[in-house]
């Protein structure tokens, strides 16, 4: 019989191998390309060879694994890294990982996992707080990433506008309902409306201003033409921090529209709502408070490992509404409303303890140590638009946040210039940076992500970018 535990001796050697190396890279990781573009034959053919039939001895088959990450990774943690929203997660949050593994808590049960339930718990109502829901308006659900706080989202609405949902499901709609959103919403909407059964034709995708956020007079004018026409408009999501171009719509009118029209107020903030924490910037969040459900992505702005998402709710009852159900081989459900059992009140069931890796970090460093980590990420956001405006770039986006879609007069009438541009780059691992269209035209993209990149990689970026004019 196979036994799936090593002998002591043999994991403390395997783990004393394994963190050396992985601290190795941790610590040197600037120091070897950032990563670049590969052939997917060379990549199927790295891993062709496991077929699992012969056990492979473990100090050779854990080197080899990640030595291969190494060569075969774009290594978002490195500081030359301008992309998406993927961070270097902090060591406390790693660290919060590795201790989950390790215990394999499940939060299915409060019963099973109190402790660790209770934790996520209170990092939920905390949140909620500082995004100004009053108490007693608070709850919400740690997720597995945005798209799935985004769908918990359309599902609340659905739940709150037609109370037989949860039993009738479409077949019971009198009426088509619609969602709206702005043309630079995050398409985990579009899946959403898909995976739910309402189909694609529900949302109703509404023009951006001149700043790339929802146009609200188009937004106003598409409400009263579909209500004419028979229409339920259940849902306005606004988006705190455009995954593009970092535009944060306006919250506050929205919320007004919302009353008007009674719809269900949704705020994508996975990427802007973190700026909750900051009290310079918070102001531009105005508006939030008044949603009826909120998206923020832990692995974005707080640096942790992926994919932990919280799905926030100033309705109290609606998760309970969406997701509760009774079975036999369940634990005994605690007391309603003190011990809340994850898996009534969320799409997920068996889970992992996410909260843990956003838990350990603030123990550590406070609100106060992300807070600042905010302000260094903005402020060297606004050192590139600085020294890229030097440089004789044009910034084409408005944005708060740390993100720049930025062009070259010299590019103007060669489009085409500026996705050459950012391949030779990447191609390179100089640096990672993308491109994105702002209003039709093709940009260069570039975001803070890391909270270690300084003023060295941000003049390292302009200057080679400026090799390529």
């Amino acid at each position: 019989m196979t036994s799936f535990d090593l002998a002591r001796s043999e994991q403390e050697l395997l783990l004393q191998q394994t963190i050396s190396a992985l601290l190795d890279w941790y610590e040197k990781g600037d120091e070897a390309p950032l990563g670049t573009i590969w052939p997917h034959e060379q990549i199927q053919a790295a891993v062709a060879s496991f077929t699992y039939k012969n056990p492979t001895p473990a100090g050779p088959a854990l080197q080899s694994l990640i030595r291969s990450l190494k060569d075969f990774t774009i290594h978002t943690t490195n500081s030359n890294y301008f992309g998406l929203f993927n961070p270097r997660a902090n060591f406390p949050s790693i660290l919060a990982d590795i201790i989950t593994a390790f215990f394999n808590p499940q939060l299915a049960a409060w019963s099973h996992a109190p402790y660790a339930a209770e934790i996520e718990r209170n990092l939920i109502l905390q949140c909620c707080s500082r995004f100004g829901y009053a108490t007693g308006s608070q709850d919400g659900t740690f997720t597995s990433g945005g798209a799935e706080s985004n769908m918990t989202a359309i599902i609340c609405a659905l739940h709150h506008q037609f109370p037989n949902y949860g039993q009738e499901g479409l077949f019971g709609l009198q009426q088509r309902p619609v969602i709206y959103c702005s043309a630079e919403s995050h398409h985990s909407l579009l899946k959403a409306a898909r995976s739910v059964g309402l189909g694609a034709q529900v949302l109703q995708v509404i023009p951006c201003d001149q700043q790339e956020r929802m146009d609200m007079q188009q937004l106003k004018q598409r409400l009263i033409l579909d209500e004419a026409e028979g229409k339920r408009p259940i849902m306005i999501v606004g988006t705190a921090g455009t995954t593009g171009s970092g535009a944060i719509d306006d919250l506050d009118t929205i919320a007004a529209i919302c009353q008007v029209h009674n719809c269900w107020f949704h705020v994508d903030a996975a990427y802007g709502g973190a700026l909750m924490l900051s009290s310079l910037y918070r102001r531009h969040l105005n508006g939030i408070e008044k949603s009826n459900s909120i998206t923020m992505d832990i692995h974005k702005w707080f640096s942790v490992p992926m994919g932990i998402s919280l799905f926030l709710t100033s309705n109290t009852e609606i998760l309970h509404r969406s997701f509760d159900v009774s079975t036999a081989y369940m634990p005994e459900k605690g007391e309603s409303k003190k011990e809340i059992d994850p898996y009534v009140h969320s799409l997920q069931w068996s889970r992992r303890f996410m909260g843990l890796k956003m838990h350990v970090p603030l123990l550590l460093f406070g609100w106060q140590g992300y807070e600042e980590v905010i302000h260094h990420q903005i402020k060297q956001g606004q050192l590139l638009q600085k020294s890229l405006e030097e440089a004789g770039w044009i910034i084409k986006n408005h944005s708060h946040l740390p993100i720049l879609c930025f062009t070259h007069p010299s590019l103007e009438q060669t489009p085409a210039r500026v996705q050459e541009i950012v391949d030779d780059i990447v191609i390179k691992g100089q640096a990672w940076i993308s491109t994105y269209p702002i209003k039709g035209q093709p940009c260069i993209r570039a975001c803070i992500t890391n909270y270690n990149t300084g003023p060295k990689e941000v003049q390292k970026l302009v200057d080679l970018l400026s090799t390529h004019i």
